[in-house]
């Protein structure tokens, strides 16, 4: 589901009108860092590895309509952001990715 869930996401992001490509470059790389990162937990983390590309979904969603909706945005990158704070003293290479990927989103100018 996780993985069907990244892809998903990684479809939507290349068929995005709404994003430049050096953006869809950036995105892109940062899902596969963040597919990796999710990948690596432990199977007793399955629940929050749902949770951080149910979030990771969301986010992008909203990120890559035409017309933003810059208050959920905000909400969905917030519950991203919210979804790792669990992982900051163990995995904090997944902390940073998914700060990363809310730092890129937060930033495309709406």
């Amino acid at each position: 589901m996780v993985d069907e869930t990244l892809a998903k996401i990684e479809a939507r992001i290349r068929a995005s009108d709404s994003l430049g490509d050096e953006r869809k470059g950036e995105l892109l790389a940062l899902l596969g860092q963040l597919r990796r990162e999710v990948g690596a937990l432990p199977p007793a983390h399955a629940e929050q590895a749902r949770s951080i590309t149910g979030f990771t979904d969301v986010s992008a969603h909203e990120a890559t309509r035409e017309r933003r909706n810059p208050r959920l945005l905000r909400h969905a990158i917030e519950g991203l952001r919210a979804s790792v704070t669990e992982f900051e003293g163990s995995h904090p290479n997944l902390v940073r990715i998914v700060n990363s990927i809310c730092n890129t989103l937060s930033g495309l100018g709406i």
